[in-house]
C-alpha cells in the first residue's frame, strides 16, 4: 500500500514479518550477520552497507589492541549465545559499542536474543531511511 512507500512504512511492515517468523527463522538472519570488525572486514568482504556503516564508527581503523578486543568478545559474544552481537552500528562509536558489547554479554540468552532482534530491526529501517523517503 502507499503507507509502506516509505521507511517507516517499508520498516514497519518488515518488523511486522520478522516479529511473526518462528525463533528458528529469526536465529537464521541473526546467524548470518558478520562479526564487528570480525574477518569479513579484515577481508573486504562485507557488503557495501556494512563496511560503510563500520567505518562510520571507526571500525575499519582499529588499533591492534581494539581488534583483540573485539576479536575476543566476539567469540564470547558467539560462544555464549550462538549467534554474532549485532548493534546498529550509525546510531553509536566504538566506545559505545565495546560498552555495549561489555553489558550486553552478560545477559542470558533469552534477553540477548530479544535485543539482538531488535537491532536487526533498527538496522534494517536505518538502511531504508538511507534510501527512501520518510
Amino acid at each position: 500500500s502507499p503507507a509502506n512507500d516509505t521507511a517507516i512504512g517499508l520498516s514497519a511492515a518488515l518488523t511486522f514479518q520478522f516479529r511473526a517468523a518462528s525463533e528458528e527463522e529469526r536465529l537464521g538472519v541473526l546467524v548470518a550477520h558478520p562479526d564487528l570488525a570480525g574477518k569479513l572486514a579484515v577481508a573486504k568482504r562485507l557488503t557495501a552497507s556494512s563496511t560503510e556503516e563500520q567505518a562510520s564508527a571507526g571500525l575499519d581503523a582499529l588499533t591492534d589492541e581494539e581488534r583483540a578486543r573485539f576479536t575476543e568478545l566476539n567469540n564470547r559474544y558467539v560462544e555464549k549465545f550462538g549467534f554474532p552481537f549485532i548493534i546498529a552500528v550509525r546510531d553509536n562509536t566504538k566506545a559505545s559499542i565495546l560498552a555495549a558489547f561489555e553489558k550486553r554479554i552478560a545477559n542470558d540468552r533469552v534477553a540477548e536474543f530479544a535485543t539482538a532482534c531488535k537491532q536487526v530491526e533498527r538496522i534494517g529501517y536505518l538502511r531504508l531511511n538511507a534510501l527512501l523517503p520518510a
